[in-house]
């Protein structure tokens, strides 16, 4: 599994380092000289956690960068992960009398197709008038 955050899409980086000796010229030295360079990864604290979004009352699970949690925090969670095409927009619940949201229903079945026969062949056929 990759290194890289669900909601701002931030994963490793290459960088490096230069290593230097000598006196800089603005100090009265003869100038900086580059005696080595490192190459080196830049990764993310992605971090696996579970949000609670309550405009869906349910929960999400997500690999995040700790910047896109400061992010979820300050802005909320539904528009957060929505623009970051995390979740689909859900639509309004039905609450019941008690302020309770209602279970979710099973979907409905597509009505079933009446099967192919004779008879509907010769009502097709228009007889011949005299």
């Amino acid at each position: 599994m990759s290194r890289v955050c669900q909601i701002t899409g931030a994963g490793t980086r290459s960088g490096g380092t230069i290593a230097r000796r000598g006196l800089p010229k603005k100090k009265g030295g003869v100038g900086l000289k580059t005696t080595g360079r490192t190459l080196r990864t830049y990764k993310v604290n992605v971090q696996k956690k579970r949000i609670w979004v309550p405009e869906m009352q349910d929960f999400v699970t997500l690999r995040v960068s700790t910047r896109a949690l400061r992010t979820i925090t300050k802005n909320g969670a539904y528009p957060t992960l929505l623009k970051a095409g995390v979740i689909k927009p859900v639509k309004a619940k039905k609450v019941t009398e008690g302020g309770a949201v209602a279970p979710k229903s099973a979907p409905k079945a597509a009505p079933k197709a009446a099967p192919k026969s004779a008879p509907k062949a010769a009502a097709k056929a228009k007889p011949k008038a005299k």
